[in-house]
């Protein structure tokens, strides 16, 4: 007798497992734990087998005698075949499929290669993933997903107006496909196909004051500061050491010797170790800090949490409290051109050593890259005659053009 939605709601598990039968080889299996489970019993080359159909509920009466058909149908096609390995065949399939998907991919690389980058940087790319990429080809195996279906998922990102964003998705993006080559995953990177295919960017440079005059009047904006010793003092020393604003920030305590006037650090960026030697102007503003954050890592203590450094806004958003357009006037990273102009203009400091000082990679005439080391006496008199002439500028003094290359 075939069975019945009725039949099988009303089968309870008893102490051993039991079998009610439908028609052409198919049934369920009711457990003692109370799990009914379709099967379908037929015969390949000669030996009697059974196919899972998956349980019931979740696979109807006639959902499983559809999977039934499927089964009777392949074996009457092809008797060769048997459905079971073709199932098993067909799950491996799409497990490998799944393993070598671009999200896999993607994210393996990133803990591989990005492991080293600052977690700024880092958070940044996995999000541009996460928005931009995983939603369309996320789950495609990397091995078939073509330049069109690509190109399709940033166009979407130009759309939103963030051209450079776009711009940064798609190189990514071939980053993680050569990977996906090396690790025998994908045959080519299809990214390069599309080269071209997006509009070039126009190049933005942070705003940054470079006149005198107006550096000078900063500089006194500075001194007149209302906020927290803790932002003051980072806005007093961006001008002075002009680092990157992140280092900055993120500068400790143990990397920094007041007596010899030293800061030493990796700069994650370059992946260089950098020296910035400290002008006497630096390592007092940084005494006068000491004892507000000096018994914990971080010589900027974030404004929540001292186990946290201080807010990447927090240089920018000081600026604007104090008047200042962050957009066309000056920003925590616009002291870096500031002191590389005036430094080569105005001091006439050799480019080299304010490239080095820069923390930028500058190879020399054997081609290798940066050398914390390089012009490092330069290096201590230019950031001390730096804080010097910041002072005259400060005080209204006469600027001084010193001709003297260091």
């Amino acid at each position: 007798m075939a069975l019945s939605d009725v039949s099988l709601r009303n089968a309870k598990p008893r102490d051993k497992a039991y079998k009610l039968y439908d028609e052409a080889g198919l049934f369920i299996q009711v457990t003692p734990a109370g799990g009914k489970w379709w099967r379908f019993k037929y015969r390949f080359d000669g030996k009697e087998k059974l196919l899972s159909l998956g349980t019931y509920p979740n696979v109807s009466l006639a959902n499983a005698r559809e999977r039934r058909d499927e089964a009777r149908k392949l074996l009457a096609q092809d008797p060769s075949v048997d459905p079971s390995a073709k199932r098993k065949a067909h799950k491996s399939a799409r497990a490998g499929s799944v393993a070598n998907s671009f999200e896999v991919v993607a994210r393996e690389w990133l803990s591989s290669h990005m492991a080293n980058k600052a977690p700024t940087h880092r958070d940044k790319v996995i999000r541009r993933f996460e928005l931009y990429l995983f939603p369309w080809i996320g789950g495609r195996p990397i091995a078939e997903i073509t330049a069109p279906e690509v190109l399709d998922a940033i166009k979407r990102v130009e759309k939103l107006g963030i051209l450079e964003t776009a711009h940064r998705t798609l190189q990514t993006a071939g980053q993680v496909f050569r990977y996906a080559v090396q690790t025998g995953r994908a045959i080519r990177d299809v990214t390069a196909d599309l080269k071209g295919a997006l509009p070039p960017t126009t190049t933005k440079h942070m705003p940054a004051f470079t006149d005198p005059k107006d550096v000078a009047e900063l500089l006194r904006a500075i001194d007149g500061f209302k906020g927290s010793l803790t932002v003051l003092t980072a806005l007093k020393l961006a001008p002075m050491v002009f680092v990157r604003p992140s280092e900055l920030r993120q500068a400790r305590w143990k990397d920094i010797d007041l007596d010899s006037g030293e800061w030493r650090y990796f700069v994650s960026k370059t992946k260089t170790n950098h020296l910035v030697p400290l002008p006497t102007q630096a390592v007092t503003v940084l005494r006068e800090l000491y004892p507000l954050s000096g018994h914990g890592e971080w010589v900027f203590m974030g404004g929540h949490s001292p186990l946290k450094p201080m807010s990447e806004s927090a240089v920018n958003a000081a600026l604007k409290r104090m008047g200042y357009d962050t957009k066309t006037q000056i920003t925590g990273h616009g002291f870096r051109a500031m002191a590389r102009t005036i430094l080569h203009e105005r001091l006439n400091i050799d480019p080299h050593v304010i490239e080095h000082q820069l923390a930028h990679k500058v190879p020399n005439a054997l081609g290798s890259a940066y050398n914390r080391t390089k012009f490092i006496e330069q290096r201590k008199e230019m950031m001390q005659k730096w804080a010097d002439y910041l002072d005259e500028l400060k005080a209204g003094a006469k600027i001084i053009q010193l001709h003297q290359k260091v």
